[in-house]
């Protein structure tokens, strides 16, 4: 399997295709899901249908290496958490995999990446290590060949500076920001910059307490003097992304699917428009597990968007727009 078959996926079919001959290939290749599948009495040869894969655990991401290649680790990409925590490391033996999957998503949703000033707000992620959100940040202030792109810690003062030249200039702005710190800068400055994106990755990271989207989105919505918050829906364990223009519907990346399973079996696989925990496919992680149960609670429409609505109780509250609600 080769990169250019995950990311010319057009249509339904396609993607089925696919899809089964990754579960093939990591159901072989990687130990870790081989071992639950195995466990689960299940034989990868009878899989015939996406509805038959079995979605491995996201929290296996902490407690074993889930890789699908001999290859060593390129990257290890690690969740945050608080102190105590144990968080989740995603061994990256191609990163060109994830280069390649969030460059596309973004052309896709916003369209070419050098016509945008990208500031980015990520206090808390800056201030470690491992982060996949910096490493895609990083990457697109460099592929927007601007020099007013670039990132921010806590010097608020700065960025509410280059926002109003940015106003001034009439230049498209987005403006990558952790909810958190977002919220703060909103508490000092206003604006009124209808032409601003701003997307909120979510996270609170033990500052704020959780708050429900609505609030959230009004909050900020008022602050920047915007109509929408966009949203980025990512995660250390995956190598892509799905985003939201508003309203807290996202919409995946041909190459990334969202199926939404009872909470009370997670081999029951539910219909449309009905809540359930959430299942990914990412197919651009083919080296380690393409198929994920997370811990969070959603529901999918008929058009394959999703909505978001919280997390399973006594799950970690993490970033990768995790709101409660």
């Amino acid at each position: 399997m080769n990169k250019q078959q995950v990311f010319s996926i057009d249509n339904e079919q396609a993607f089925t295709n696919i899809a089964l001959q990754i579960f093939k290939y990591q159901a072989e290749n990687c130990k870790v899901y081989h071992d639950f599948i195995t466990g689960l009495n299940i034989n990868p040869g009878n899989i015939n249908s996406i509805q038959q894969i079995p979605f491995l655990p996201i929290e296996f991401f902490k407690s074993h290496k889930v890789l699908s290649s001999n290859q060593p680790a390129e990257v290890t990409f690690t969740s945050s958490g608080t102190t105590g925590m144990i968080t989740s490391s995603h061994l990256v033996t191609d990163v060109s995999w994830y280069t390649e999957s969030f460059r596309r998503a973004f052309k896709l949703f916003y369209g070419d990446i050098e016509e945008y000033t990208i500031l980015a707000l990520l206090p808390a992620y800056l201030e470690r290590e491992g982060s996949s959100l910096i490493y895609m940040a990083d990457d697109l202030i460099k592929q927007s060949n601007n020099p007013d792109s670039g990132f921010y810690l806590y010097n608020y003062d700065e960025l509410h500076h280059q926002l109003k030249k940015q106003q001034a200039a009439k230049k498209p702005t987005l403006l990558l920001g952790v909810t958190f710190a977002l919220l703060d800068f909103v508490e000092q400055y206003t604006l009124n910059f209808p032409e601003l994106i701003v997307m909120e990755t979510g996270g609170m990271k033990g500052r704020r307490k959780e708050m429900i989207r609505e609030e959230l989105h009004l909050q900020l919505c008022d602050g920047f003097g915007v109509n929408a918050i966009h949203s980025e829906y990512g995660m250390t364990e995956l190598l892509s992304q799905a985003y939201s223009k508003g309203d807290g519907i996202f919409n995946c990346p041909p190459w990334m699917k969202i199926i939404t399973r009872d909470a009370n079996d997670p081999l029951d696989l539910l219909q449309n428009d009905k809540a359930g925990g959430i299942n990914i496919i990412d197919l651009a992680n083919i080296n380690s597990c393409s198929f994920l149960a997370t811990q969070d609670l959603g529901k999918v429409y008929a058009d394959g968007s999703f909505e978001v609505l919280g997390r399973f109780d006594n799950s970690d509250i993490r970033g990768c727009n995790l709101l409660i609600a």
